[in-house]
């Protein structure tokens, strides 16, 4: 029997002789055997016929295909699809928006023309416009057949007129006031100065990017059962919409009891610090990213404990306003990954999407590892959608994974201005998240102010070269011109190299060098100290910080801590100077969303070998921690030139009132107190000035028809009689 079998396979696998090709006009027949995975010589058999005519259906250039195998001559024979020869957009004059189109649909010139993808594109096209305001779109498709066996694309657009966002309203039992619901969400009110920004206009994409913005907020904030009970767009004239979110938050929920269950031969010890954590969360506000940050450390102890076949799922379990957590570890089925296949990456580079996996062709399958994966592709910001489907292999032990990503236009232009008690400035900005589509991003910005020039242009490639840090790049210059009231003007040129990654859990690790020209001229009217460092300086220094964040959120915490070290090492410079700064920031949240922060900044700069360093690298106090002060004007004084310190500490007390005001929606309200300390002249110790300076008062923000609108009122407790005081202080900012 065993014989009979064996010759029987045999028969059915012969060797390849000769290729004959039949049908094809375009494409050669080097090309379609390539295209086949066959060669001369090759052992085929029934299902090796098979996988040719998918492999070469696979590469859409044939609508039919048929292959026989006789005598040794394996025959293929194919009609070819059409190549497109020429895309025309009619109705849209706009090149960039054209550009924007060929990018985005599948379909392209000199590519092969499918029927079936027509219908695809015209979505895509009727997105992209949308995405653009033009939310009354309509979009026809045509082809023209051409002699050369290929076809002219024609697309017809009537574009419509662009829909803005006129008002943006939150309604229903909310419990949040709709300016810090701005602030979560994407989508901007349309204003006559926003004539850059693309959030002013209708887009559905937008609108639901902004529903699971908001859901994911207050489940942050501990309302479970939060609903977005609808978000809708109501005409108010031909091409003005208000777009309204109807908001049910419900009750706040707190963490009560919380398990990790796993299998009797797992060691309890491994998981203690998980279960010291899950132990300390019971009578907590609930917290979706909590819970998410949880299961991340299970995964990460589960895939370094060599447990590949362990998956962690959750059960949440309500009663009254406590939610009871039940995690359990869970042995799947022992399957391996055949094959990684990634689609729909018609812009970004497939290496750029394959680097932020963490499972491997011929790895175990683990819904761990390709979760998180697809987290880390979403996590890129270059793509409208990531999905993954698995499919079985080529036996039951191995699964195929199918990749699926949908390309959106990824560049901003933006443009904003603000004036205030302290002065006026202008921002011009670019942004690109997938530089020529490897996942680069590029940031451009220059600020113009009173006395201030300010340009930087950065860039960052995520997880370089598969090592799990980011590396970053940046040129700058800047020019500080104070001629006319102190005597001196500084320009500073240079660049800076660096990386950054997670070294530990939530602790970051930032390192980077940094080579700088320095120029700084003077006049007669300059103190004698900014006169004797006339000249041009070149500095070189190794800079690094470390940061640890235990933060719920970083937009707007509500609970948790945040504390970083950094310090600036030189490598050569003139004076030699090194900076360390400490920073240390914690937040509570107590009765209703009102929440309790305090914040500490201590900073020094001082010379490794006691000279006396350059003045444009003395401290000064950021004027946002101390207010009730002018902005750079406390601290040590030269001649009526305040001139910094060697020596910076601050420290902030502040609590929001949300129950004061509730009904008034568009204003928020902050009582502060602000301590700080400016000191130290290493080149004249008489100026030091050492004195506490401190204020206290309240702060609002205000959301106007013309922008957001920020005031302090502060009144300084204690001071130094040179310093300037500034009871008010306003400023308004907008984006373009």
């Amino acid at each position: 029997m065993l014989l009979i079998f064996f010759i029987n396979t045999i028969s059915f696998a012969e060797v390849i002789k000769e290729f004959k090709i039949i049908g094809n006009k375009r494409i050669s027949d080097t090309t379609i055997i390539l295209f086949s995975k066959v060669k001369i010589n090759d052992d085929i058999n029934k299902d090796d016929l098979n996988e040719i005519i998918k492999e070469l259906y696979s590469t859409n250039f044939f609508k039919n295909v048929k292959v026989s195998f006789d005598n040794q001559i394996i025959e293929i024979f194919v009609d070819e699809n059409p190549f497109i020869q020429k895309l025309v957009f009619n109705g849209i004059k706009k090149k960039n928006i054209i550009s924007k189109l060929k990018e985005n649909i599948k379909l392209k010139e000199k590519q092969p023309f499918l029927k079936s993808d027509v219908k695809n594109d015209v979505t895509s096209i009727m997105n992209i416009l949308r995405s653009n305001g033009f939310y009354f779109s309509k979009v026809e498709s045509e082809f023209k057949t051409n002699d050369n066996h290929t076809v002219d694309l024609i697309y017809n657009i009537e574009l419509g007129k662009r829909a803005h966002i006129n008002k943006i309203k939150f309604i229903g039992d909310k419990k949040i006031k709709d300016g810090k619901l701005r602030n979560v969400i994407i989508s901007e009110e349309s204003k006559f100065w926003k004539f850059i920004s693309n959030k002013k206009f209708l887009d559905i994409n937008r609108i639901s990017l902004d529903e699971k913005l908001l859901r994911n907020y207050y489940k942050n904030k501990g309302y479970y059962n939060v609903k977005i009970e609808s978000s809708s767009a109501q005409v108010i004239n031909n091409d003005n919409f208000e777009l309204i979110f109807n908001i049910n938050a419900g009750n706040k929920y707190f963490f009560d009891t919380l398990n990790l269950n796993f299998p009797s031969d797992f060691s309890e010890e491994e998981f203690s610090e998980i279960i010291l954590t899950l132990n300390n969360l019971k009578g907590k506000i609930y917290s979706l990213k909590k819970i998410n940050s949880i299961l991340k450390e299970i995964d990460n102890l589960l895939l370094n404990n060599d447990y590949a076949f362990f998956n962690a799922t959750y059960n949440e379990n309500l009663s009254g306003d406590k939610i009871n957590l039940e995690i359990n570890l869970t042995e799947s089925e022992k399957k391996y990954v055949e094959r990684i296949n990634v689609f729909g990456n018609y812009i970004t580079n497939d290496r750029v999407i394959r680097n932020q996996l963490f499972v491997d062709e011929g790895d175990p399958y683990n819904e761990i590892l390709l979760n998180n994966s697809i987290n880390e592709i979403r996590s890129l910001g270059i793509f409208k959608g990531v999905s993954s489907k698995t499919v079985e292999g080529k036996s039951d032990k191995f699964k195929v994974v199918n990749i699926t990503v949908e390309e959106t236009a990824t560049g901003e232009i933006m443009a904003g201005a603000g004036t205030g008690t302290s002065g006026s400035s202008v921002t011009f900005g670019i942004k690109e998240k997938n530089y020529l589509g490897e996942g680069r991003k590029l940031d451009a910005n220059l600020i113009i102010s009173d006395t201030s020039i300010e340009g930087l242009f950065s860039t960052t490639i995520k997880n370089y070269k598969n090592s799990d840090k980011d590396l970053n790049t940046s040129i700058e210059n800047s020019s500080y011109d104070q001629l006319d009231k102190f005597g001196y003007k500084s320009t500073k040129t240079g660049f800076t190299l660096g990386t950054s990654y997670e070294q530990f859990k939530d602790i970051y690790f930032s390192p980077s060098l940094s080579n700088y020209y320095e120029t700084m001229k003077t006049s007669s009217s300059a103190s004698n100290a900014r006169r004797k460092q006339e000249g041009d300086y070149i500095d070189s220094s190794f800079n690094y910080s470390y940061t640890l964040n235990k933060l719920n959120q970083n937009f707007r915490p509500s609970d948790g801590y945040k504390v970083s070290f950094s310090q600036s090492l030189p490598i050569y410079s003139d004076d030699l100077s090194i900076v360390n700064q400490f920073d240390y920031s914690k937040y509570y949240s107590f009765l209703d969303d009102q929440v309790f922060a305090v914040s500490f900044l201590f900073k020094t700069a001082n010379s490794l070998t006691g000279d006396d360093i350059r003045a444009s690298k003395r401290l000064y106090i950021p004027s946002r921690r101390l207010r009730g002060f002018e902005k750079g004007k406390v601290g040590p004084v030269d001649s009526g030139d305040f001139i910094g310190g060697n020596y910076a500490s601050v420290i902030n007390l502040s609590t929001n009132l949300p129950k004061f005001l509730p009904e008034v929606q568009n204003l928020d309200f902050t009582i502060f107190l602000d301590a700080a300390n400016l000191w130290g002249v290493d080149f004249d110790s008489s100026l030091s000035n050492s004195q506490i300076r401190s204020s206290t008062g309240i702060a609002i923000d205000w959301f106007t028809p013309i922008g957001p609108l920020s005031f302090s009122f502060a009144t300084p407790i204690t001071k130094a009689s040179s310093d300037v005081n500034e009871t008010f202080r306003f400023d308004i900012g907008t984006t373009f």
